[in-house]
């Protein structure tokens, strides 16, 4: 079972208003995808999105990151579309390079434990959530 994110709203609606450059873990070239459909309302949104997927070169013509080792400049948020059981090796890459993002979101569905630690570190962490959905509902 997933526990209860504890962010209250006024905290999410901060975070999405101050935030402009989000890195997509999993973003997809499939428009029926979540990963797919939730990057391209973000990016109409005014958001810049950066792909993450190693099995694309580019994704709606930007081109993809092939790991977390390939970012070289700071996002204000980390998007990941991973299953549950990829987030602690996602986690261990992102405790190496704290200074390049501000905050980690979990989509729908998607929690383990090890996120608890970016917490510790000062970085904003939401799980369970769908920012299209979250931005809909607070911000639009």
């Amino acid at each position: 079972m997933i526990p209860d994110d504890i962010s209250d709203d006024d905290k999410v609606k901060y975070v999405l208003q101050h935030s402009r450059k989000i890195l997509i873990i999993g973003m997809s070239r499939n428009d029926l995808k979540p990963s797919g459909y939730v990057p391209r309302y973000l990016k109409t949104a005014g958001y810049q999105v950066i792909p993450l997927n190693p099995f694309a070169d580019e994704i709606d013509g930007i081109k993809s990151l092939k790991s977390l080792g390939e970012l070289k400049e700071p996002v204000d948020i980390v998007d990941v579309f991973r299953p549950s059981e990829d987030i602690p090796q996602i986690t261990e890459e992102l405790l190496r390079v704290p200074s390049l993002f501000n905050a980690v979101w979990l989509q729908e569905g998607i929690y383990s434990d090890s996120i608890l630690k970016l917490r510790k570190i000062g970085k904003d962490i939401f799980w369970n959530r769908c920012m299209m959905k979250e931005h809909q509902r607070l911000i639009f």
